[in-house]
């Protein structure tokens, strides 16, 4: 009984570490991975290096081209997008 008693505190701290940390990682996590998916063309995008530029193609899986100035297009890892700062809206078919 007693051996069960000096375990407490480590649950615990082992629960408290969940709610506090692990968690919101998880859902900050699955939440950009929904973000990312959502790209296509004509959404302006920032990647994690700071650069500012609108989708001009969805390559494949992983890889999107995003066109930063007129005419100068640079191919970009999707995961490697922070933030979309506006979306196109669904073509109407």
């Amino acid at each position: 009984m007693e051996a069960l008693g000096q375990f407490v505190p480590l649950i615990l701290i082992f629960a408290i570490m969940w709610f506090l940390l692990i968690r919101p990682q998880q859902k900050k996590l699955k939440e950009h991975k929904a973000m990312v998916q959502a790209l296509r063309r004509g959404d302006q995008v920032v990647t994690q290096g700071g650069l500012i530029g609108k989708v001009s193609k969805v390559k494949d899986e992983d890889e999107i081209e995003v066109e930063i100035a007129q005419g100068v297009k640079v191919r970009v890892v999707k995961s490697t997008v922070a933030q979309v700062l506006s979306k196109t809206e669904p073509a109407e078919s």
